[in-house]
């Protein structure tokens, strides 16, 4: 149950003023909601027929599909004008997900050829004054979803 069915079912016995206040709402956002409750309901209606050829693709990719996926293949199968973003809140509401496939990222293969760098301060990384000894190690730098290695 939403704060506004709260206050709507409650309003009776204590006032919308009160509740409102009570739970955190604003009174205008409160009848807002009310005002409009019959078009949530009329897209409800709507959104069931999308819903069972939404479940229906992305039962045939094997569960892969996610809104946009999906969302190109009613365009392409059924000639359907659907927005993507309708598709997406129709998933969110009945629970469909598609599979998040994680990028996998390559760090540079060192070249076994190559000489090893000395190790000047022999593994002692503490310091017994600043600006001493300065070390790092940096693999990699991800940047705008790209990966910069260090050549």
């Amino acid at each position: 149950m939403n704060r506004f069915q709260c206050v709507a079912d409650l309003q009776r016995r204590y006032g919308v003023k009160r509740l409102c206040s009570v739970l955190g709402v604003s009174r205008s956002s409160f009848y807002y909601w009310r005002r409009t409750a019959a078009d949530r309901a009329d897209r409800q209606v709507a959104d069931g027929q999308p819903a069972a050829r939404i479940r229906a693709v992305h039962q045939e990719s094997d569960g892969t599909y996610g809104a946009p996926g999906i969302t190109a293949e009613l365009r392409e199968t059924n000639g359907e004008a659907v927005n993507h973003k309708r598709v997406a809140r129709i998933m969110r509401a009945s629970g469909i997900e598609g599979i998040r496939l994680r990028r996998r990222h390559r760090a540079t293969a060192p070249d076994p050829a190559a000489a090893k760098a000395p190790d000047l301060i022999r593994r002692d990384f503490t310091a017994g004054k600043p600006n001493t000894k300065y070390v790092g190690d940096i693999t990699h730098l991800p940047i705008n979803g790209e990966v910069l290695l260090p050549g």
